[in-house]
């Protein structure tokens, strides 16, 4: 792998395609996948009290049908680089985009609540297979010199996609006179909201079919004349061809296949690296991130907020997202990673704690003092920001580098799998939390975020500058 990087470092950074646009729009096809990602994770969003009333179930019922999902979402992370390296990479997103497709329709028209729970679960395999593919594929077609750039498309995609869900919630409820049950084009508000997701299914289908193969994949399976034709579109024709296919068989040969043996050690199971990597990825999840796109808008109506305006409010969170996302993006080079993750922390924990002191006044009736209620949606949003410029990307960052060689691949797959279940017990619980004390519940994700703290400081090493193979 070294000697690879050296090479691309001696010639690859210094090629710039023939066609930049051509390359930024092949890895704009890709990150649909991303796009569809945070899609498909926020709708849901907008039909929580929808399904609750539509199938008179309680909070422990309707937090299964809303977590569901995740169980799809580790069965596609965990099939698709497999597949992808059979099939393809343009067939895998393929088959992600008509995935998509099928769960989309299925769930605007459910029958009862157990095949929504299953379109539910067909669209968390197609965010899995989205997670990985995405990513993958644009890290393969990009020239080494744009790689970075092109690569934070991905992260970019999901953000865009949860915001746009949000505002097509708010514009179809509004549609609806502020009811999720009201009807609009024969079927309730709920269902329009889960079945706009077609359109850009659809739509990641067809552009699927306007981007080259990988040409790792194209290699592998000895179709070389076409990999030198995609080499050449996004990385320029003054590329040595023949050497760049020579690299990247050297690389494929030479790459280790870790297994999850390889990831045992000592007393305490895994290797202590394995055991930060896993710990990175809970505490991303357990300072309760997911409630605010999965619950917000059904956090603010508790509260006494308009449904109109909680959809507003939940628009506006996902926003700020995006706004946190690119700093992050703009800073984890310039001041490290460990120093953005210590500095989210401790803006989760005061405006956790913020949003805890104001829930604790609620009323009788459920509803907020205006006091608090400016002081909690101020610390909603607050909360939502010091996570996106910190840990919503750091934790990708660091998963991706702090890893050895030889032991990275399946790393990252135990890791990735912890923080699917993480997020699936924060998404399973909320609702019954909510239901017992919700000032308490807040209390539960602040304290959380404090306990990174020491982590951070104790156990995370800084990767910033690191070349991969000093990894160790």
């Amino acid at each position: 792998m070294t000697s690879t990087a050296t090479a691309q470092g001696s010639e690859g950074r210094k090629a710039q395609p023939d066609h930049l646009g051509h390359v930024i729009f092949i890895t704009a096809a890709a990150a649909m996948g991303g796009f569809l990602f945070g899609y498909d994770s926020s709708v849901i969003n907008g039909a929580v009290e929808g399904i609750r009333g539509k199938y008179d179930i309680g909070s422990a019922a309707l937090a299964q049908v809303i977590a569901i999902a995740l169980i799809g979402c580790a069965i596609g992370a965990a099939t698709a680089g497999r597949l992808a390296d059979r099939i393809g990479r343009i067939r895998v997103m393929q088959i992600s985009a008509t995935l998509f497709t099928i769960s989309a329709v299925g769930s605007a028209l459910p029958f009862a609540l157990w095949d929504l729970a299953f379109w539910r679960i067909l669209g968390g395999i197609a965010i899995g297979m989205a997670s990985v593919i995405g990513p993958a594929y644009i890290a393969e077609v990009s020239p080494p010199a744009y790689r970075g750039r092109l690569g934070s498309f991905q992260q970019a995609a999901i953000v865009v996609g949860i915001a746009v869900s949000q505002l097509v919630n708010w514009g179809i409820l509004n549609l609806a006179d502020g009811d999720q049950r009201g009807h609009l084009m024969g079927i309730e508000a709920w269902q329009l909201m889960l079945g706009v997701m077609v359109v850009p299914a659809v739509l990641y289908g067809l552009l699927s079919f306007a981007i080259p193969e990988s040409p790792r994949f194209l290699i592998s399976v000895g179709k070389v004349d076409k990999a030198k034709s995609v080499l050449a579109d996004v990385e320029g024709h003054t590329v040595d061809l023949d050497k760049r296919v020579a690299e990247i068989e050297l690389a494929m040969h030479s790459e280790e296949k870790s297994t999850f043996k390889d990831l045992l050690g000592g007393k305490a199971g895994f290797l202590p690296i394995v055991w930060v990597g896993i710990g990175l990825s809970v505490f991303q999840q357990l300072v309760g991130i997911n409630v605010a796109f999965y619950y917000s808008a059904t956090l603010w109506q508790s509260v006494g907020i308009d449904p109109s305006d909680s959809f507003l409010y939940s628009f506006t969170t996902s926003i700020i997202n995006i706004v946190g996302t690119v700093i992050a993006m703009i800073f984890v080079d310039r001041v490290g990673r460990k120093p953005l993750a210590l500095v989210g922390s401790a803006g989760m924990a005061i405006s956790l704690a913020l949003e805890a002191w104001a829930f604790s006044a609620q009323a009788g009736d459920g509803s907020l003092p205006t006091a608090q209620g400016t002081v909690a949606l101020i610390a909603a949003h607050a909360f939502v920001l010091f996570f996106a410029l910190s840990w919503g990307v750091v934790v990708w960052v660091f998963l991706g580098e702090m890893f050895p060689n030889r032991i990275r691949a399946a790393a990252l797959g135990v890791a990735a799998s912890a923080q699917w279940v993480a997020n699936w017990v924060i998404t399973a619980s909320f609702p019954s939390l909510s239901d017992w004390n919700l000032s308490g519940t807040y209390v539960i994700y602040a304290v959380f975020a404090v306990l990174s703290i020491p982590f951070v400081l104790k156990y995370v090493k800084e990767t910033k500058g690191k070349a991969l193979e000093e990894m160790g």
